[in-house]
């Protein structure tokens, strides 16, 4: 079901690599056939959408378009239960992310030059969240409330219809709770097109967010640039380190919490306890017979997972570092020791009862994190994924005149004769 093996300075970096081309790998096919998608929008707008609706999806919507009145219908049409959970989960994620969002600054010096920074939020945003059977109304709220508190002045979202053509009433409720303004029922590349270009129906947004298939982050991949995007996210990983004291029933239901996402999927235990490794090993055999998606999460396992004994603690925490996980739970006697030593992790999550779904539906930090080792480089989803800052400067003319022999001196060294003119014809 899963290798064990111990780490001896091959297997290990054998197994980063396996992990890096499972990722790193561009489907031609897939790329040619969102790329034809793509012009199709552009040129047709709405009906090539509509168009795509009905070949992938079975049904375009009789309305495609919901504003934020009708949103708030679907609060009382989802389970009041799963209403009242979403809402506690949103009231975390906004007070985590509140802390988040940066000032706009202004600062004066005594010969009368000003100097500062603008931050302000970006003017429209477009999620994807994706629908049918793979519903995710967690996602909406990851990724609208960051945006809200940014000061995003329109949020708009696509989400595909039913194969009735109606929406997903979950989701709708959780957009409702989130603040998103307007949705559109349309999923796929088409609709991240529709985002990126405008259409008669569609607004043009400045950033695109969210999850979904291969279609879907292959469509905002070849996107970028004529819209921000937040990340092209790669199968979903954990990475659990542990020592003796943990307990192997956690262990190895917080291995399958990631692998049953996809078989893509990676999950890998270090632990310098053999008899630990040995007994996770054990859970994730009973465990997984219960499981509605055991034989996702089996095939995961075999293919991306491993246990893998190490020397000491601190071998687990170097090859968790180069490894940058997109989950990193922590299970040891003392996991905060640890947090200043784990520099590579989309989130960390500490002790036997801080589990990584935890984090995925109500802790309040943002469960769209790096994957693929881009936790090296690249930040979890947050409110400064909303933002863009301008500075601004002003100088007196007595300002300008201490400064402008350096700026002279420099632009001319730069080779560049129409910078330091600009200067001298002041003077």
């Amino acid at each position: 079901m899963i290798s064990c093996v111990k780490a001896d300075g091959k297997a290990e970096r054998t197994l980063i690599a396996q992990l890096r081309a499972r990722s790193g790998e561009v489907d031609k096919k897939v790329t040619a056939a969102v790329t034809e998608i793509l012009e199709s929008v552009r040129e047709y707008g709405d009906q090539s959408v509509r168009d795509y609706t009905v070949q992938f999806d079975g049904k375009a919507p009789e309305k495609v378009a919901l504003n934020k009145k009708e949103l708030q219908d679907f609060l009382q049409q989802s389970d009041p239960q799963l209403v009242e959970s979403l809402q506690r989960a949103a009231e975390n994620i906004r007070a985590f992310h509140a802390r988040q969002k940066q000032q706009s600054w202004l600062t004066t010096e005594e010969n009368g030059i000003m100097m500062g920074q603008r931050v302000r939020g970006l003017s429209r945003v477009g999620i994807y969240v994706p629908g049918g059977t793979a519903a995710y109304p967690s996602s909406v709220l990851m990724n609208a409330i960051p945006a809200k508190i940014a000061g995003v002045k329109e949020i708009v979202m696509v989400t595909p219809p039913g194969k009735d053509g109606n929406p997903n009433p979950d989701i709708m409720a959780a957009a409702a709770i989130a603040g998103v303004d307007r949705v559109f029922l349309m999923g796929g590349a088409q609709a991240v097109a529709a985002l990126a270009y405008g259409t008669d129906t569609v607004p043009k947004v400045d950033k695109i967010v969210g999850p979904g298939n291969i279609y879907v982050a292959t469509a905002k991949r070849l996107l970028y640039g004529t819209v921000d995007i937040d990340m092209v996210a790669g199968p979903s990983e954990i990475l659990i380190v542990a020592d003796e004291t943990a307990d192997p029933k956690f262990l190895a239901a917080d291995l399958m919490s990631q692998a049953e996402h996809d078989v893509l999927a990676s999950a890998i235990l270090l632990t310098p306890c053999e008899k630990l490794a040995d007994e996770t090993i054990e859970e994730l055999k009973r465990q997984c017979k219960c499981l509605s998606r055991a034989d996702i999460i089996e095939k995961s396992l075999r293919d991306y997972g491993a246990v893998i004994v190490c020397q000491d603690m601190e071998e687990a925490v170097e090859f968790a570092n180069e490894l940058a996980p997109e989950h990193l739970e922590v299970c040891t006697a003392n996991p905060v020791e640890y947090i200043g030593r784990l520099d590579n992790a989309g989130s960390v999550f500490l002790g036997n009862y801080s589990p990584e779904p935890l984090g995925d539906y109500f802790a309040g930090p943002n469960h769209v994190l790096p994957t693929s080792g881009t936790a090296r480089f690249f930040s979890p989803l947050s409110v400064d994924s909303f933002v863009k800052k301008s500075s601004f400067i002003y100088y007196t003319k007595p300002a300008l005149t201490e400064a402008k022999d350096d700026i002279i001196r420099i632009a001319e060294a730069e080779g560049l004769t129409a910078h330091a003119n600009s200067i001298k014809v002041r003077f």
